[in-house]
């Protein structure tokens, strides 16, 4: 077995989707989810981008029919994270509307996020080593303080966290683990890049949202492609199964074989 078909068959991915059909299966997976733990409903953040987008639109399907049929109220809380003035977060508002999503919370990032930055500055200065945090670290706070803030709302209101991970970041080993990659339900976790776009149109995630670039957010102008030197078209393909240039099939398995530790769960002895 070649490692593409290794990653493929780990990460679950499909060669082609049937979107209605994928989209009933997780939204089908949400309800028994919430059924299972006995909690009021769901919790996703959303970013702007077209994950978290993706992921509302399912969260919302399946605390609606769970009301209907129970004849309880079920919620999907809608949370916007900025990180102090956020260029784009009309759109995380635009996707809300789109939805009709009724419980919706904003926390912004920047104080508590700030705060940490000076404290590990603090502390980098005591060890004889003054300098500032390096532009990444503080992205990985911030994924970090956005997760202590879902947490602290769904353990008040007896929410399961979704998280938007998928396997064109699985991959990649793109994420902070169990910063961001901590959550309890992934429904996305076995579509490539293209497919959530597939599941995107169908759903009705608005225009604005489907013409934006991947970003994490971690930084002003930061990009997932720019980030990882890898595009989504390549990543896709490859994840589907099919032949793509040499110089993007290696960098993508170079990429996940050096963020083995980012999947694996924590090893003990």
């Amino acid at each position: 077995m070649s490692l593409q078909q290794e990653i493929i068959e780990r990460l679950g991915v499909k060669p082609e989707i049937d979107a209605e059909l994928e989209i009933r299966k997780r939204v089908d997976f949400l309800k028994q989810s919430v059924q299972q733990a006995g909690t009021t409903g769901l919790l996703i953040a959303i970013s702007g981008g077209i994950d978290s987008a993706v992921a509302a639109g399912l969260c919302k399907q399946a605390t609606d029919e769970l009301s209907s049929e129970t004849g309880r109220e079920f919620i999907t809380l809608g949370v916007f994270q900025p990180y102090g003035d956020q260029s784009d977060i009309a759109d995380s508002y635009a996707v809300a509307e789109a939805f009709n999503l009724k419980k919706r919370a904003e926390t912004n990032i920047a104080e508590a996020v700030d705060e940490i930055a000076i404290e590990v500055e603090h502390s980098f200065k005591s060890l004889g080593i003054p300098r500032h945090l390096s532009r990444g670290g503080k992205g990985n706070i911030k994924a970090r303080t956005r997760m202590v803030m879902q947490y602290a709302l769904a353990f008040e209101l007896n929410l399961l966290v979704v998280g938007t991970d998928h396997a064109s970041e699985a991959i990649t080993g793109f994420y902070t683990k169990w910063g961001d990659g901590a959550v309890d339900l992934t429904p996305l976790s076995t579509l490539n890049k293209r497919q959530v776009r597939q599941l995107a149109s169908h759903i009705g995630v608005p225009q604005s949202v489907l013409d934006k670039a991947p970003t994490a957010g971690l930084w002003d102008g930061q990009t997932d492609e720019d980030e990882l030197g890898i595009t989504y078209g390549d990543n896709s393909d490859y994840l589907e199964g099919k032949e793509i240039n040499a110089e993007s099939r290696e960098k993508l398995e170079k990429q996940y074989l050096k963020t083995e530790h980012k999947r694996s769960p924590i090893p003990g002895i």
